[in-house]
């Protein structure tokens, strides 16, 4: 009882000395704070919170997301890495628990007479006076248990960390599952904005062919030059070249959608219909607050925050005392006929160890210093995740506004244009008109179109942006 005492407090001494040794190092705490409002609106109602199937109300669209969903390489791949994560966890469990084998051994040894084992078993008899048989068995069953006592948690602190990044990598998925949604919406709108394009061109070489058809006409009576007929000509035949540059555009789309839908190239269903008509929906951020919980990057970088806490008390621990226990249990005898006799085969043994470092500790500083520097870096991380968050909000809701003040604009111009056109045709039918007014007019009014539908192209991809940068698509 008093070697018992001596020994604890020398343990507890040693514990002392050790731990006064840490070295101090200087923590930051991330600051989480945020505006209040995006400008003057704080109302709490926002689009992240819908569901991407209500967000897009387009049955062709969903099924292209679906699809994604499930046969997305990239989404797959990230799978598996969140799979080895979890295992990694998984195992770490079992780090702090004991350790315990069974096992059972067979083997024989000749030593030689004039050893010192060969002289002990030469005068040692037993088994009724016979001598050690030769050569010498040694069979063994039984079980070994081994245990590193977690008394600084270390071990805990370590699994708790792992655990936490692989929450940290759900919420990786969510954020890629919200950037595969928005680039294939996107894409899609800029696929059904080409079909538009392609469309209002099919339209323009129609009636740029009339207008030449009019002016052989009317240079068969002598009213225009061979000039004014090959400018005309000139004319339908560039627009009829656009043409090829925009189903091109449409076939790189479309294997875009495909590549992302995890599927070789095929013809992408989609929506017809007026392109223009698509409704802009309300805009609906709610405060930048939510931000916090709807971001799976925001949330993914505090958690990779909290894990790097938890390093910092994993490295701490190793500077203090470790205690590890061992113990066997089992049967040995030379003859396997004599393992189930006990007492005189049993045997067992039991053996614990406190180790601390004491002279060259460089190491474990080194690893303590790294661990408070990645969880300074994962502090300043996160607050730049947070400010890029905000800030592509405030950009998309700016870009929402101005766009629709310039559709505006633009949609007043496009019917200006093609109201001018008519004006001039009639004008140069009766000549009071040139025909380089007639071309212009044509040129500026198709101009303006395609202005006009990618001016909605980019109010629709906007729009799935700002769905994006809030949060929304990964619940």
């Amino acid at each position: 009882m008093k070697n018992f005492i001596k020994i604890s407090v020398g343990a507890l001494g040693m514990v002392a000395v050790v731990s006064s040794c840490v070295p101090s190092i200087t923590q930051r705490v991330a600051n989480s704070t945020v505006p209040d409002g995006y400008g003057d609106s704080q109302d709490t109602t926002n689009i992240a919170a819908m569901d991407w199937r209500d967000y897009f109300d387009d049955p062709y669209l969903e099924a292209l997301i679906d699809s994604a969903l499930m046969n997305n390489q990239e989404l797959n791949i990230f799978l598996q890495e969140m799979q080895m994560v979890r295992n990694e966890a998984m195992a770490q469990k079992g780090e702090y628990l004991p350790f315990v084998d069974l096992g059972v051994g067979a083997g024989a040894e000749k030593v030689g007479r004039y050893t010192r084992p060969g002289a002990v078993e030469a005068n040692t008899e037993i088994m009724d006076g016979k001598e050690f048989p030769e050569p010498l068995g040694d069979f063994l069953i039984g079980a070994t248990a081994s245990w590193e006592v977690d008394i600084w948690h270390k071990l805990r602190n370590a699994r708790q960390a792992t655990l936490t990044r692989y929450l940290g990598t759900v919420e990786g998925q969510n954020f890629l599952v919200t950037n595969l949604i928005a680039e294939i919406a996107s894409s899609y709108y800029e696929l059904l904005a080409l079909d538009n394009q392609l469309a209002i061109l099919q339209q323009n070489i129609k009636l740029q062919s009339d207008a030449l058809e009019i002016v052989k006409l009317q240079k068969s009576a002598a009213r225009v030059s061979e000039l004014a007929v090959r400018r005309f000509e000139a004319q339908v035949l560039g627009t009829r070249s656009l043409q090829f540059d925009i189903q091109q555009q449409i076939v790189e789309v479309e294997n875009r959608i495909n590549f992302l839908v995890g599927r070789f190239p095929q013809a992408v269903p989609r929506q017809g219909g007026d392109f223009e008509a698509i409704p802009i929906r309300e805009v609906l951020a709610g405060v930048p607050a939510q931000l916090l919980e709807n971001r799976p990057d925001v949330r993914q970088a505090e958690l990779e925050l909290e894990a790097t806490k938890l390093d910092v008390q994993v490295a701490k621990a190793n500077f203090y005392p470790s205690l590890g226990l061992s113990a066997g249990l089992g049967m040995q005898a030379f003859n396997p006929k004599l393992l189930v006799t006990s007492p005189e085969s049993l045997m067992f043994g039991l053996a614990g160890d406190l180790a601390a470092p004491l002279v060259n500790r460089n190491a474990i500083k080194a690893m303590y210093y790294n661990a408070n520097a990645k969880q300074i870096q994962a502090v300043y991380d996160y607050e730049q995740t947070l400010l890029k968050a905000y800030i592509e909000v405030i950009n998309q809701l700016a870009n929402l506004n101005n766009l629709q003040s310039g559709y505006d604009l633009k949609s007043r111009q496009v019917q200006a244009l093609t109201e001018s056109i008519e004006i001039s045709n009639n004008l140069f039918r009766s000549a009071r008109a040139d025909y380089m007014e007639v071309l212009l007019t044509q040129r500026e009014a198709l101009e303006s179109r395609f202005e006009l539908i990618e001016t909605k192209k980019e109010q629709l991809i906007a729009q799935v942006q700002l769905y994006r940068a809030l949060g929304g698509g990964w619940q």
